[in-house]
């Protein structure tokens, strides 16, 4: 089982002046010295605190790593127009030179939908339709007028991780056309995630992922890092959070992307040292 690391940019201590950029490639850059698998990032943007973009922010830390994985957990597929979020995916897979992960999801906060006028309601119809033309123009389709384009060594796009429910539909949907299945530390149960994972397996599925393990291994850890009380995570002491990685890997998760707390990016050693 492998480790990676989700951050949410925000201002990440109050008693600092540098640049959030500066703090977020800091921590790309520690991901990558200590051996994590990868960075990955979240997409929010009406939720009433400053967000940057994922494929921006990815764009900025695929110059300054060399080894890890950059990934999305998730990106909401919905909210932009299918063809050109295509071709900016694509160009972020270019810069990062292939160590693109494009998590996807439906959505789940409507706010974020009415901020641009997109249909809540039907986001669950819209993810595997928009899906399906931004594979179309990866592969030099044109869907509705003339292709675009598609840059040599990105053909086909990015492998895409589906981060859905466990339900049979986007079990489905994750295993027989996305390279992996993406599920939430903050929503899913211990037993959801064992059912899900088992669904996979049996639809023929790869790649398990874990996303958003909330991990504060302090004395006196922050249970305030969620709006929603996280079902799966490593608020805990180092010993207690073995254990936890020793029971995911036991119910075959293949990655576990740990939340790295926000007021304290030092925990980063103390985190890899856990397996």
């Amino acid at each position: 089982m492998k480790l990676g690391i989700v951050t949410i940019p925000r201002r990440l201590a109050e008693d600092t002046s540098a640049p959030v950029v500066e703090q977020v490639v800091s921590i790309a850059q520690n991901v990558e010295k200590l051996g994590f698998e990868g960075l990955w990032v979240t997409d929010a943007f009406a939720r009433g605190w400053a967000t940057m973009d994922p494929l921006i922010l990815l764009g900025a830390l695929a110059t300054t790593t060399k080894r890890i994985e950059l990934g999305t957990c998730v990106v909401q597929i919905p909210l932009r127009h299918p063809v050109e979020h295509a071709h900016r995916v694509q160009t972020l897979n270019l810069l990062a030179q292939g160590r693109l992960r494009f998590g996807v999801g439906s959505g789940s906060t409507k706010a974020d939908f009415d901020a641009v006028q997109c249909d809540y309601e039907a986001r669950f119809k819209t993810l595997p339709a928009y899906l399906e033309v931004m594979r179309r123009t990866w592969n030099g389709e044109g869907v509705y007028g003339n292709p675009i384009s598609v840059w040599p060594g990105t053909e086909g796009g990015p492998p895409v991780m589906l981060g859905a429910w466990r339900s049979q539909r986007w079990i489905n949907l994750a295993a027989h056309h996305c390279q992996g299945w993406i599920a939430s530390g903050i929503h899913g149960s211990w037993e959801d995630l064992e059912l899900g994972i088992k669904m996979y397996r049996a639809a023929g599925g790869k790649r398990v992922i874990l996303a958003n393990v909330f991990t504060d291994l302090r004395e006196n850890p922050d249970n305030s890092v969620s709006s929603h009380v996280p079902k799966i995570s490593l608020l805990c002491r180092p010993p207690e959070a073995r254990e936890r990685l020793k029971r995911l890997e036991g119910l075959g998760v293949d990655d576990v992307l740990l939340v790295v707390p926000s007021s304290d990016p030092g925990q980063l050693e103390a985190m890899r040292a856990l397996f």
